[in-house]
C-alpha cells in the first residue's frame, strides 16, 4: 500500500513539473491538494508522512470519522464539498482554513454569523459552475462578480480566490474552456478592485487534465484516487524516458 500511494506521488509530482515546464511556470506556484474522500486515515498518513500537507474532503462526515487519527500528523485541511448550512457549525470544529466550495448568498451569511459568535475567521474560494452542468454546484460564472462584491463585506470571510470542477469530458478543449472562464474571471475580479478580496488561487485540475488547468494558471490542483487508488502509469513512465507519452493521462 505504501509503496503504490508513493509511487503515484511520484508519478503525479512529475506531471506537474512538466506541465509547469511546457507553461513556463515555476512549480512552486502550484499546489498538489490530496482529495481524501472515501480514502482511510492510514492511507492519508502515508501520504502526509512522505512530504504532503494539503488534503481535503467532501463530506462533512468523513471530516469527523478521520479527524482524530490524522490531528496529529501535521498537515492542512480545507472542505472541497457541497456544504450545507445546517453543517457548518460541525466543520468548523475540525480545524478547516479553508472552504473551496462557497457558491451562495445564504452560505456565506450564516458562515459569517457563526464565525462572528466564535471570534474566528476562515479562507473561502467562490466556487463556479463553469461546465453549465445542472448536476454540479458552484454560481454562475456571469453572478460571479456580484456574489464576490457581496461576501467581501461579510468581515469573517477571507476570500482568496475561485474554484472550478472542470466538464468531465474526454474532448480536451472543452474542458480547457472551463479553466479559461476561471481564469478571465479572477482577471475581472482583480480589474475590479473590490476591498477584502485576493485572487491568489485558483483551484481547477484533477488527474484527469491537470496539464491543461496548469498551463491556464491552475494554482491547486486535486487529486484522488490517482494517488490513492491504483497506480495509474507504470514503472516506465520515469524510467524509460525515449517511450514516455506524456500527452497520455
Amino acid at each position: 500500500m505504501k509503496e503504490d500511494i508513493l509511487h503515484n506521488l511520484k508519478v503525479i509530482d512529475t506531471r506537474i513539473q512538466n506541465a509547469c515546464k511546457k507553461a513556463g511556470r515555476n512549480p512552486d506556484e502550484v499546489k498538489l491538494l490530496l482529495a481524501t474522500k472515501t480514502v482511510s486515515a492510514e492511507r492519508i498518513k502515508i501520504a502526509l508522512e512522505n512530504g504532503q500537507t494539503l488534503i481535503a474532503e467532501n463530506k462533512v462526515q468523513e471530516l469527523k470519522e478521520k479527524y482524530e487519527e490524522l490531528k496529529k500528523t501535521p498537515h492542512i485541511n480545507h472542505f472541497i464539498g457541497h456544504l450545507q448550512t445546517n453543517k457548518i457549525k460541525d466543520i468548523l470544529k475540525y480545524d478547516i482554513t479553508c472552504i473551496q466550495s462557497l457558491d451562495r448568498l445564504d452560505l456565506a451569511e450564516k458562515l459569517h454569523q457563526r464565525l462572528l459568535a466564535e471570534n474566528r475567521t476562515i479562507e473561502v474560494l467562490i466556487q463556479v459552475n463553469t461546465s453549465n452542468e445542472e448536476s454540479k454546484f458552484g454560481i454562475d460564472p456571469s453572478q460571479t462578480i456580484e456574489l464576490t462584491r457581496k461576501v467581501s463585506e461579510f468581515s469573517t470571510l477571507k476570500v482568496k480566490g475561485l474554484m472550478t470542477i472542470g466538464l468531465f469530458s474526454a474532448e480536451s478543449e472543452k474542458v480547457r474552456q472551463c479553466f479559461k472562464i476561471l481564469k478571465n474571471l479572477q482577471q475581472q475580479i482583480i480589474r475590479e478592485y473590490i476591498p477584502n478580496i485576493e485572487m491568489k488561487e485558483l483551484s481547477m485540475g484533477m488527474s484527469g487534465d491537470l496539464e491543461a488547468a496548469i498551463e491556464e494558471g491552475a494554482t491547486i490542483i486535486r487529486v484522488g484516487t490517482a494517488v490513492f487508488g491504483a497506480r495509474i502509469y507504470p514503472d516506465s513512465y520515469y524510467w524509460d524516458e525515449g517511450n514516455n507519452d506524456k500527452s497520455k493521462k
